[in-house]
C-alpha cells in the first residue's frame, strides 16, 4: 500500500467519455482500496446521459457506493471545494477533450470545471487522463496549453488505434494510482504519449 495515497483526499472528476467509464471506475476502487478517501464530482452530462455503457442511474450509483458519498454534480455543491479544503488533489478521469479545452481557457461552467477551478485555487496538483478521439487534432492545441500549465499533471496517455483512429489518444487507467503519486512529488510522469507495439 503507498504511503503517498494511504490519507489522501482525492477529488475523483468523471466527465463524459462513457467508454472508459468502467476503466474509470476500477481505478476508483482500486485507490479506495489503497487508503484514499474519495470526494466524487460527476460533470452534469456525465451524470445524467445514459448510454450503451450504462444508465445515468447505474453510473451514478456505481460512483456513489464506491466513494461512500453523494456526488458533487452542480457549480454550488463543486464550490466550497477549494474554500473548504476539500481535497489533497484532484483527478479527472475520464478527462474529455471538450473538458480540456475548458480548463485551457479558464471557463468555468459546470460542476467539473467548477471543481478544478476551486481546488486550483491554493496550488494543488490536477491529473488529468484524457479520453478523446482527436486529441491530435482540434484538441492539441488544448492539451498543448495544458502542458505548460502550473499545477496540470498527465496520466501517460496512449495511442490506442492508431490506423482506425489516428488522432486518438486515452490514458492508460491502470497507471493512474502511479500518476498520482508523481504529481504529488511535483514530478510528470513519462513517456507522456506512446504507442502500442
Amino acid at each position: 500500500m503507498s504511503d503517498i495515497i494511504k490519507g489522501l483526499r482525492i477529488g475523483f472528476v468523471m466527465t463524459g467519455s462513457f467508454c472508459t467509464f468502467s476503466r474509470a471506475f476500477e481505478q476508483a476502487e482500486i485507490l479506495r482500496d489503497m487508503g484514499a478517501e474519495l470526494i466524487p464530482v460527476m460533470s452534469e452530462n456525465a451524470a445524467a446521459v445514459s448510454s450503451r455503457f450504462g444508465s445515468a442511474e447505474e453510473n451514478t450509483e456505481r460512483l456513489r457506493s464506491i466513494c461512500g458519498r453523494d456526488i458533487i454534480t452542480s457549480i454550488a455543491d463543486a464550490e466550497p471545494i477549494g474554500p473548504k479544503d476539500m481535497t489533497d488533489i484532484l483527478l479527472v478521469a475520464p478527462c474529455t477533450s471538450n473538458t480540456a479545452a475548458k480548463l485551457a481557457c479558464s471557463i468555468t461552467d459546470g460542476a467539473a470545471t467548477m471543481a478544478v477551478k476551486s481546488h486550483l485555487r491554493k496550488g494543488k496538483p490536477v491529473v488529468l487522463a484524457i479520453a478523446s478521439n482527436d486529441s491530435l487534432l482540434g484538441s492539441a492545441k488544448n492539451i498543448g496549453e495544458l502542458f505548460n500549465r502550473k499545477n496540470y499533471y498527465f496520466v501517460p496517455m496512449l495511442q490506442d488505434s492508431v490506423e482506425k483512429k489516428p488522432a486518438s489518444l486515452v490514458a492508460e487507467f491502470s497507471m493512474i494510482p502511479q500518476a498520482i503519486e508523481a504529481a504529488m512529488k511535483g514530478i510528470q510522469l513519462r513517456p507522456i504519449i506512446y504507442h502500442s507495439t
